[in-house]
């Protein structure tokens, strides 16, 4: 995630974890704006291959890849696809939504600007306005909850609900006033009432816990020995994922987890850590680029032992999913 000026957040501290050489092979999982991929470019005499499902942000990265003479390489695809010819020395995942989706008003991830309720982050599928118009209010308050966090779900599904049987849902503006208003106002709240409940519908629409599960395991089987796995997040759900990821392929002590089944302890550890807490931005930062505010770095460095069973995505929200899936 950027800040207006499209600045990656923890970048000094992701290149740190990072550990780039010369020569190395390097993938960014999640171009964006391609401020990771400039910077690995920059900083090391090395080749990045980068992806990204946004073809926005492909024709962003046209530019990079004429002038890094044949040291860049960007496609077109979901990171939970990602792969390389060859082992690599590092891959960073900059997760959630980038600056440049939510700055573009028209793409419908924020309500900073009217615009349609849309936040496919491919520009295909269903949208968000499938979702708010099509799921039942048993599904709508399922998703806000546990995808959203948000203890105000059931209000919010009833007044979505109540809403469009008068007529559909389709604009961001009007849906987060609906939002607003069905939990009596902002009261002093320093973050929109309806943050968590766009939160909760863009990680829906663009599968995100899903994606993620799987861009972990496939970073797993891409890394050699030495290889560092470097992940920004920016809400509990995706760090928890990633820390639980790490740890139980580090430790190998075969705990469970409600993302994770019980492992067998036999199973050597794919990944050691140098560090058990996460990184999280200076005060500095966080002044600069108030987004930056909730991001939280973890890293872990890849063993030669064979990569693991495939993380299964989480069923969090299992009514909001069924119905979701019915839909698509």
């Amino acid at each position: 995630m950027s800040n207006s000026g499209h600045a990656p957040v923890l970048l000094a501290e992701a290149m740190e974890a990072l550990a780039l050489k010369p020569g190395g092979t390097y993938i960014d999982a999640t171009f964006g704006g391609g401020g990771y991929s400039r910077e690995m470019l920059g900083r090391a005499d090395c080749q990045v291959i980068a992806f990204d499902r946004d073809p926005d942000a492909i024709a962003r990265g046209a530019a990079l890849s004429e002038s890094a003479k044949g040291k860049f390489t960007l496609q077109q695809a979901r990171f939970g696809d990602l792969a390389a010819p060859d082992l690599v020395d590092g891959v960073v995942f900059d997760l959630g939504v980038s600056s440049f989706q939510l700055d573009e008003g028209h793409r419908g991830f924020s309500f900073q600007a009217d615009a349609d309720l849309d936040m496919r982050m491919e520009k295909e599928g269903l949208s968000a306005a499938d979702a708010v118009n099509r799921l039942s209010e048993t599904a709508l308050a399922d998703l806000i909850y546990h995808y959203g966090e948000d203890d105000e779900s059931r209000r919010i599904a009833r007044a979505i609900v109540q809403a469009r049987a008068a007529a559909p849902i389709t604009r961001t503006l009007h849906f987060a006033k609906l939002v607003e208003d069905s939990v009596g106002g902002r009261k002093g709240a320093r973050t929109h009432p309806a943050t968590k409940t766009f939160q909760a519908l863009r990680m829906l629409v663009n599968d995100e816990l899903g994606e993620l599960a799987r861009g972990l395991s496939a970073a797993e089987r891409v890394l050699k020995p030495g290889g560092r796995l470097v992940v920004v997040s920016f809400h509990s759900l995706e760090d928890r994922m990633v820390k639980q990821f790490i740890t139980a392929r580090a430790d190998a002590n075969g705990r469970g987890s409600r993302f994770m089944p019980d492992l067998p302890p036999e199973r050597a550890p794919s990944f050691t850590l140098e560090r058990r807490r996460a990184t999280a931005p200076s005060d500095d930062e966080t002044l600069v680029n108030p987004r930056a505010r909730s991001a939280s770095l973890r890293w872990a460095v890849r063993t030669d032992a064979p990569a693991w069973d495939d993380l299964d995505p989480p069923e969090l929200a299992p009514k909001a999913e069924a119905e979701w899936q019915k839909l698509n």
